[in-house]
C-alpha cells in the first residue's frame, strides 16, 4: 500500500489534481539538496525537512478548511559546501536558478492562489537563487510565490538557541526533526556520543571557508546532535509551520488572525 498522502501533486491522476486545483489551492513546494549531513543523518535530511515542514502547515490549513497541494520537492540544488564529503551532489547556480524560476512560472497559472517554497537548504548561494526566482516568477505570474528565510532575525526568533547560534547543520535541530517525523532514518549508533562542534557555520563561510571541512567540521556536522529529541523535533516542525502562516498572513493570503496556532512575534 502507498504511504503518499492524498495532498500530493504525484499521488494524483490528471483528474484529480484538476478537481483540486478549480479550488484555488494554496501550493507548497519542498525544496531541499543531496549533501552530507554527518555520519547520523541521511543525504536527502534537507529535503525530508522541507517535506515534514510542508505536511505540517497543510494539515493545519487542512483543519481550517483552506485548500492545499504538496508539489514534488525539488532535491538538487547549491550545494557546493558539503562537496568535501562524499555523495554531496550539486547543481550550478545559474542552471538551478532557471529551473526553479521555470518550475514556478509553468506551476503557477495552474490554479494555485500561492505558492510557497519550503526550503530547508541553507546554503547562503542557495538561498539567493530562490529568493531571485521566487520574485522573478511572481512578477512574471502575478500571484504570491513566497519564500519566508527562516535565518531572519525575526523568524529564526522562532527556533533553537543552537540554530541561532550558527551550529545548524545536522546538530541537534536537523536531527531532532528527523526522530519526530521518521526516527527510522536516523543512524542511532553513529548519534551516540557524538561530541558536540560549537561552530558559527555561517560566520565561517562569510569568512572564506567554501565547504564544511575548511569550516571545521571533520565529519560534516555543527552544533550538539546526540542532544537532539523528538519532542524538540516536533517544536522546530512546529515553528517552522509558524513562520510559513505568518508569511501567508502577511502576504493576505491568509486573512489576518485565522490562524490560531501561530504564535506572536513578540511572543
Amino acid at each position: 500500500m502507498s504511504s503518499r498522502s492524498t495532498d500530493e501533486l504525484s499521488a494524483m491522476t490528471w483528474q484529480e489534481a484538476q478537481r483540486r486545483l478549480t479550488q484555488r489551492p494554496i501550493g507548497f513546494l519542498p525544496i531541499g539538496a543531496i549533501e552530507a549531513h554527518g555520519p547520523h543523518l541521511p543525504l536527502d535530511t534537507d529535503i525530508l525537512i522541507a517535506c515534514a515542514t510542508a505536511h505540517r502547515v497543510v494539515e493545519r490549513l487542512q483543519n481550517l478548511g483552506f485548500p492545499v497541494l504538496i508539489l514534488p520537492a525539488i532535491p538538487f540544488s547549491v550545494s557546493f559546501a558539503g562537496t568535501s564529503f562524499a555523495g554531496t551532489t550539486p547543481a550550478d547556480p545559474d542552471p538551478f536558478e532557471a529551473y526553479l524560476t521555470s518550475v514556478l512560472i509553468n506551476a503557477g497559472p495552474q490554479g494555485y492562489r500561492a505558492i510557497v517554497c519550503c526550503n530547508a537548504h541553507l546554503e547562503p548561494a542557495h538561498i539567493e537563487r530562490v529568493g531571485r526566482a521566487c520574485v522573478s516568477a511572481s512578477d512574471r505570474i502575478g500571484i504570491p510565490i513566497l519564500f519566508p528565510d527562516q535565518r531572519s532575525e525575526r523568524f529564526s526568533s522562532y527556533l533553537s538557541d543552537e540554530f541561532r547560534a550558527g551550529a545548524r547543520h545536522a546538530g541537534s535541530y536537523e536531527t531532532s526533526i528527523l526522530l519526530a517525523s521518521d526516527a527510522r532514518l536516523v543512524r542511532q549508533d553513529a548519534l551516540t556520543g557524538l561530541p558536540p562542534v560549537w561552530i558559527d557555520l555561517p560566520a565561517r563561510l562569510q569568512a572564506g571557508a567554501r565547504t564544511f571541512l575548511e569550516a571545521g567540521a571533520e565529519l560534516g556536522y555543527f552544533g550538539d546532535p546526540a542532544s537532539a529529541t523528538p519532542k524538540e523535533g516536533h517544536r522546530m516542525l512546529d515553528a517552522l509551520a509558524d513562520i510559513i502562516e505568518v508569511a501567508l498572513r502577511e502576504a493576505g493570503v491568509l486573512p489576518a488572525g485565522v490562524v490560531s496556532q501561530v504564535r506572536s512575534l513578540t511572543d
